[in-house]
């Protein structure tokens, strides 16, 4: 029994030593990958540190944008009154217009009567006009043109002068 029972205790202590072994092999091997981890984590860090550097950048350009278009639209909003108020200004003339041309067709229908005789009176005095002219061209078509003669001579001395 005591064989077995040294032999037990060998075989004990070879299992202990294959496996003291292995979890040496293993430890090393954790080793490697956290070092490998580690040179990873140090470069992540410097990486993530110039796309920190960037995006406070960034957000500077973004505030400064964001200054300039609420300035811009502030402004704006002035033109986009100004050009409202020309558009009230434009609708209020154009009902003035039209308040205008209402009180002329009023005026006109109520005096239609005193138009349509100012007109017949015009065209009588156009009428007349017309004929005084004709006769007066008859009468300086009927009288005699005086004979123009030029002499020989007359046309010689004018082309010395």
């Amino acid at each position: 029994m005591k064989i077995i029972l040294y032999l037990s205790v060998a075989l004990i202590a070879v299992a202990f030593f294959v496996l003291v072994i292995y979890l040496s092999k293993t430890l090393k091997s954790l080793q490697k990958t956290l070092e490998s981890v580690s040179t990873t984590l140090m470069g992540l860090e410097g990486q993530l540190d110039g796309v920190t550097k960037e995006t406070t950048a960034l957000l500077h350009r973004t505030n400064t944008l964001a200054d300039d278009i609420t300035k811009k639209s502030e402004s704006l909003n002035t033109v986009v009154d100004a050009v409202k108020d020309v558009g009230k200004a434009v609708h209020k003339f154009n009902h003035s217009i039209q308040n205008i041309a209402n009180t002329v067709d009023k005026q006109i229908d109520q005096n239609k009567e005193k138009i349509s005789q100012v007109m017949q009176w015009s065209n009588v005095i156009l009428e007349l006009k017309d004929k005084w002219k004709s006769r007066k061209e008859q009468k300086v078509m009927a009288l005699p043109e005086p004979e123009l003669t030029v002499t020989k001579r007359e046309k010689f001395r004018s082309r010395e002068h």
